[in-house]
Parts: C-alpha cells; structure tokens; sequence
C-alpha cells in the first residue's frame, strides 16, 4: 500500500520521540518526583527527587542537598534511578539510529531494506524507552499513593503528595511509544518515488506511439 504522507509520519514520529527523549532526562533530574507541605509552616515545601531533595522557603528560596547513599534511598527510589538512567540512554540510541533510516537521509539510500532495520529497531527502541519511563514513575506514584492512605501512620504526620516531575514522565512515556508507533508504521507502507512515476509514464508513451506506428497502413 503506497502511503503518500510517509516521509510526513517519520517526521513526526522522530519530534515525539525527541520530545519525550527531552522529557525523560528532565523528568531524571527533577527534584519534584514528591511533594511535602507542612501544617504547621505553609511556606516552607520540601521535595525530593532520584538525587536529592530540596526545601523551598518564600524568604530563602530554595535549598537542595544531595543523597549521601544510594543504598540509602527507599527502594522505590533506587530502582527508579536505575530504570530512567536505562530509557534515556535507550532514547538517545533510538534517534541515532531512527536518524540513519529515515528516508530523508540520503546515506545509504540504495540500501531500503537495511533503513527500514534501523527504523524498526530504533522504533522498538523507543517503546522499550517509553515503557522504562513510565513504570518508575506509576511505581512511585503507586507507593505514594500507599502512604499517604496509610492508617498505621497517624493523622499529624505529614504525608507525601505527587510531584511535577510524575506527570512529566508520564508524557515522556506517551511521546515515546507514540514515537516509536509512528516509525514502525512507516516499515509496513511504501513510497511512491516521483522518479518510478515519471518512468512508467515514458514507457505507456513509447508502447503507444509504436502501436500507432504498426497501425498505419
């Protein structure tokens, strides 16, 4: 099936997967994955991130410090670190090697089945990429959810609530697998080239003109 927008489809599959690449690392190195307000000082938010948490204060502004152990962090947070380290490396290798396929690029142009291997394979990137992204994130929202609902912890402890950087990530996961679908799409059509058109055309021209040359008498 010759699908005419092809080259439109690579494009907007590799600037949502960009943008959720983008997304990803911004999502990593957020320090809002939680969100703490004290009752008892309304002006003071703590948050805390896969690196480091941080307290924001209307006078002070805001004040980070690093996680001194990684062993220290709940486990929760750890694997997230690992797991979002994991999809941005994936994401960047998924548009170095989408790039070498697309056909805009005329490197290797002869070479079509080799560029739609590296399409698939930076497309399927891509959705391991997004997913990556996504679970980390469902899971700390998940346990945050646990605490905050928690009944063994009483009433006048604080409680975590979702940060900004959670519904990033999540859009980062959407931009990726909607990325990385748009690619593989673009594996199963063909495009029509200008220049096979323009020659099936000469050739009905000759076979006609040399009909009409038998036909006269």
């Amino acid at each position: 099936m010759a699908l005419v927008y092809r080259p439109m489809m690579q494009f907007s599959g590799i600037l949502s997967s960009l943008l959720g690449w983008v997304l990803s690392c911004l999502t990593t190195y957020l320090p809002q994955w939680k969100n703490l307000n004290l009752e008892l000082n309304e002006l003071e938010i703590w948050t805390m991130g896969l690196w480091q948490a941080c307290v924001f204060q209307e006078e002070g502004g805001m004040q980070c410090k690093d996680f001194d152990s990684f062993l220290a962090l709940p486990p929760e947070l750890r694997i997230s670190r690992i797991l979002m380290v994991f999809s941005n490396g994936l994401g960047l290798l998924g548009l170095l090697l989408s790039g070498f396929g697309l056909d805009c690029l005329k490197i290797g142009g002869r070479q079509l089945e080799q560029k739609k291997r590296l399409l698939l394979f930076g497309g399927t990137l891509f959705w391991i990429s997004g997913i990556t992204a996504i679970v980390p994130v469902s899971w700390v929202a998940h346990s945050t959810v646990q605490e905050f609902w928690d009944e063994n912890i009483p009433d006048i402890v604080p409680r975590w609530d979702f940060g900004e950087a959670l519904f990033v990530g999540w859009l980062a996961g959407f931009c990726l697998l909607l990325g990385g679908s748009l690619l593989n799409c673009t594996i199963c059509s063909t495009e029509v080239h200008p220049s096979s058109v323009h020659y099936t055309v000469a050739e009905q021209q000759d076979q006609c003109q040399h009909m009409e040359t038998e036909t006269r008498p």
